[in-house]
């Protein structure tokens, strides 16, 4: 990304007593927000603290990656030239297992985000299904349906639309999640366990519940909640402790 990049990071109370490894969860903010979104508004600390506590969740890093600096969200661009998808993978994940005491194994890794940070945490758990053992959507934005879309959807982003419509058509087979999940390889199928969590009044409910009703039907297994309320911090502070147990229960599954 030619340049420095902020990340927040969330340590288990028993770190720095400690001299053991610990799963990691990586979790991604939305739109408007940068690394500190999940810290002052989502309050991860006090909902951390108290899951870990009281036994309904297991110690676990946290990481929460700025995706708000240069250009706006967790995906490469169309033509290849901003790369915050490879930044994450190549040189994020790696820094991370190298400077802190994280368990490198798929079993121990999870991803999970809301609204723009939803779509991360859904590109990169299809993307790579072999690097997570859960993926927890919240609120998601989900990509353009079509591909008739697709060309308004990156531009809505900022996308240079100078691409080709070879570029544009290969780029939205990858941002789609409508389109990946109906074209998911049967092997992949239960790779990742998903926890997706929606509010009836969010206005991007349709997307999600399009992406549930794929699912069912390609019978990949996954668990949807629709909750009362809309796309607010009230509703992804509540979200959060379901989501830390989600992936325990992966860390622990084995």
């Amino acid at each position: 990304l030619k340049g420095d990049r902020k990340y927040a990071i969330y340590l288990p109370p028993d770190y720095e007593t400690s001299s053991r490894s610990y799963p990691v969860l990586y979790l991604l903010h939305g739109s408007g927000d940068d690394q500190t979104g999940w810290i002052q508004f989502g309050e991860v600390l006090r909902i951390a603290d108290k899951a870990i506590l009281e036994g309904a969740a297991t110690p676990m890093i946290i990481v929460m990656p700025d995706a708000n600096t240069g250009r706006r969200g967790y995906a490469n661009d169309i033509k290849g030239e901003w790369r915050y998808e490879d930044f994450f993978f190549e040189e994020l994940i790696p820094f991370i297992e190298k400077n802190y005491r994280a368990k490198s194994e798929k079993r121990y890794r999870a991803v999970a985000g809301l609204s723009m940070g939803g779509e991360g945490t859904f590109l990169y758990a299809l993307h790579h299904p072999e690097l997570f053992a859960a993926a927890c959507p919240l609120s998601a934005a989900t990509g353009p349906l079509t591909l008739e879309d697709a060309g308004k959807w990156a531009a809505r982003r900022g996308q240079d639309m100078s691409a080709s419509e070879a570029q544009v058509k290969a780029w939205y087979e990858k941002h789609s999640v409508l389109f990946m999940m109906n074209n998911m390889p049967e092997e992949q199928k239960k790779a990742v366990r998903w926890y997706i969590d929606c509010g009836d009044d969010d206005f991007l409910f349709e997307g999600n519940s399009l992406v549930h009703i794929a699912m069912r039907k390609k019978e990949i297994p996954h668990e949807f909640r629709t909750r009362n309320g809309g796309h607010s911090w009230e509703y992804w502070r509540t979200a959060l402790p379901e989501v830390l147990g989600f992936v325990s229960a992966s860390f622990h599954q084995f």
